[in-house]
């Protein structure tokens, strides 16, 4: 519990920038934060009976050389079982993740960057009780127009992963230094549909150690002025998984939008 306490302290670390611009802001400049909440449910009953709930929070603060995000999301899925003769609701799949990022343009002309990333997952139902890492390096503004920009950024960076215990092998925690890449593309397909891409990659440089690749591909359509309906595919890789366990995880989902 302290180790998760820290990294979320060491999240909220990349907002202190943030206080220092929004002390200096007046009442009547355009504010620098924006802010979502999306939520999705899904209720089944008859031959299978299950229910499940995909929520998130994402804060944006941008202005100046400055640009810092902060995303959580949380999955739960609760499938009806049979014991005994009784059915149930048990909890089948359970998942929450904390990711900040702050990116600092060298100066205003500069098309580069120096950004510091923290990543949390607790994931009940999978090889790890939790996986983190920190991150820092070099990027740069690729491509921008109206319509489209694509942002790339590498560095080094510590990861940390704790195996969940069984029956006969106890919990376990691992470190290793990564390489760290991440892409963002996001395109402006018309003024009520947007699309967006992210590809990141944590190569572990300790040879035997796990490294982890995920995407995320998301449209957004865009309701009334507040509320988007938004359509996403993740894809989850780890290089080491137990026996039993598939190394890519995919995650579809349909949830609404409310930005504010």
């Amino acid at each position: 519990m302290t180790s998760n306490l820290s990294l979320v302290a060491l999240a909220t670390t990349c907002y202190f920038p943030l206080i220092a611009f929004a002390a200096d802001a007046t009442p009547t400049e355009q504010s620098p934060f924006t802010s979502s909440a999306e939520l999705g449910f899904l209720y089944k009953t008859g031959n299978t009976r299950s229910a499940d709930i995909n929520a998130g929070f994402n804060v944006k603060y941008e202005k100046d050389q400055w640009l810092s995000t902060l995303n959580f999301n949380i999955l739960a899925k609760k499938t009806a079982t049979e014991v005994d003769g009784k059915k149930s609701l048990n909890t089948t799949e359970q998942k929450w993740t904390i990711d900040s990022k702050t990116n600092y343009t060298l100066d205003v002309s500069s098309k580069n960057y120096m950004y510091g990333n923290v990543f949390y997952e607790d994931n009940r139902f999978t090889s790890y009780d939790s996986q983190s890492s920190v991150s820092a390096g070099w990027g740069r503004n690729w491509y921008k127009t109206d319509k489209a920009s694509f942002f790339a950024d590498i560095g080094p960076g510590f990861k940390r992963d704790v195996t969940k215990a069984t029956d006969t092998v106890p919990s376990e925690t691992s470190t290793s230094l990564i390489v760290q890449a991440q892409m963002l593309y996001l395109r402006q397909i018309n003024e009520h549909v947007e699309f967006k891409q992210t590809l990141s990659a944590k190569l572990a440089t300790d040879s035997g150690e796990n490294s982890t690749y995920k995407a995320v591909s998301s449209i957004t359509t865009k309701l009334i002025e507040t509320l988007q309906l938004k359509f996403t595919i993740t894809l989850d890789y780890n290089t080491k998984v137990d026996a039993d366990k598939e190394k890519l995880d995919t995650q579809t989902s349909v949830t609404l939008v409310y930005s504010f």
